[in-house]
């Protein structure tokens, strides 16, 4: 695999499991049948390989406070919302959504002297679920098709493609991200105790729970390895709670023993078991609001503020002689907004 251009490592990525296709995932758990960990030894090196490389994959430090501060929290909340409803209608996998939020949140870390335009998170937007969608999938949309629903602005292929150049340029072309939901199937495949459908069952309702944490910025403060355990805790104890300890139990086994004594908190300084029962806190009040399976979905949308806010919008008329999106130099232009009746348009004044 000499001719990656990623620079990633072949068949260590914490999402490699990804490239099978969900047939095959489902063929294996009927036959009970391992497809990627055969021995509990195969499972720890894996997890290491995620721990590892997750340190690689978080937004800068201050990011959560960076949010509060410019007043970007409701805007992170409707770039992640669109993401969670255009992978639904674009039928994308989850691994090429959680990779595309973690882009987001990276590359919205590295520009905190920024002024941001909720357009520009819009194009930022496509230009995640574009690139996730080509590193993780076989299925690639086009850029039409991405940005065909739930956008205030749509824009010129030319400049998504730029602010893709943009994008991976900033993030070092690391795009093998560890998320959280890279920890879901790794801890849950060697449960030898779990029957198949309990299996999926457990997959899919800690799926739907960490779709809801993408949303909230107070799991951002944890690592995404602890905000997995507890997804899968918090589901073990729902479905099956006779028999959630002992499940909790075998995987505690694959965590190294190191790290339940450092300090893995990116915002505050606590040890893992500490961040592990404050994360498991919020997920349970998260659970017993009404909104979090509406927020999961990906409908907890915005309510516009007038009826223009809802109607499609022409493209954003920025040419790339305009705009050096190599440096995301994007507050030099003269950006001015033009609404009338039915359509807003913004215009790059030369």
């Amino acid at each position: 695999m000499e001719n990656l251009l990623c620079d990633e490592v072949w068949l260590t990525s914490p999402d490699a499991l990804y490239h099978h296709n969900h047939a095959s995932m489902q063929t294996a758990l009927q036959k009970g049948d391992c497809l990627f960990y055969t021995t509990k030894e195969d499972s720890e090196r894996a997890l290491a390989v995620c721990l590892q490389k997750e340190l690689s994959s978080l937004p800068e430090a201050g990011y959560v406070d960076h949010l509060r501060s410019s007043g970007l929290i409701m805007f992170r909340f409707r770039a992640i919302q669109w993401l969670i409803k255009t992978r639904s209608r674009l039928n994308l996998s989850f691994r090429a959504l959680f990779d595309a939020a973690n882009y987001l949140d990276r590359f919205l870390s590295l520009n905190q002297c920024f002024v941001w335009r909720y357009w520009m998170i819009e194009l930022l937007s496509i230009a995640c679920l574009s690139v996730a969608s080509k590193y993780s999938d076989v299925f690639t949309p086009l850029l039409n098709e991405i940005q065909l629903e739930g956008l205030e602005h749509s824009f010129e292929l030319s400049t998504i493609q730029w602010m893709e150049l943009t994008l991976l340029q900033a993030l070092g072309w690391c795009l093998g991200s560890t998320t959280a939901h890279s920890y879901v199937e790794l801890l849950t495949w060697n449960i030898s105790s779990l029957k198949p459908h309990l299996h999926e069952a457990v997959t899919a309702r800690a799926t739907k729970l960490l779709l809801g944490a993408l949303s909230d910025t107070k799991f951002l403060q944890f690592s995404p390895f602890i905000v997995a355990i507890t997804a899968i805790r918090c589901s073990l104890e729902e479905l099956i709670p006779s028999k959630a300890e002992d499940q909790l139990a075998y995987i505690a086994q694959l965590i190294p023993q190191d790290i339940t004594q450092v300090k893995v908190s990116t915002e505050v300084s606590s040890t893992f078991l500490d961040d592990l029962f404050r994360c498991q806190c919020i997920m349970v009040t998260r659970m017993g609001d009404p909104l979090h399976s509406t927020i999961a979905n990906g409908k907890s949308y915005y309510y516009p503020s007038s009826p223009v806010t809802v109607l499609r919008m022409e493209p954003i008329e920025i040419n790339d002689s305009h705009v050096d999106l190599s440096m995301f130099k994007l507050s030099t232009l003269n950006i001015n907004l033009k609404p009338n009746k039915n359509k807003r348009k913004i215009e790059a004044v030369q």
